[in-house]
């Protein structure tokens, strides 16, 4: 799992590259991740997450903490 945010759960895709000639390759189409320290303030430390950029808008949208509860109650990360 290196290749997966920890607050959206976006993954790898599989597709094709396509040719002018119509010849079909497979690819692979990787989230926009980034690995991030954000201050957990309820616990006073810092916490580091590997989000993609759709993750850091919704922790800036929603706050960390909400976000935080949402994906333990996804499965996407542990106790945090």
């Amino acid at each position: 799992m290196s290749r997966v945010c920890q607050v959206t759960g976006k993954s790898v895709q599989r597709g094709h590259n396509v040719s002018h000639s119509n010849i079909k390759t497979k690819r692979e189409f990787e989230p926009n991740l980034r690995t991030k320290k954000f201050w957990l303030e309820d616990e006073n430390r810092w916490i580091t997450l590997k989000v993609s950029a759709a993750g850091i808008r919704t922790i800036n949208k929603n706050g960390l903490k909400a976000v935080l509860d949402k994906a333990q109650a996804n499965g996407l990360i542990s106790i945090y």
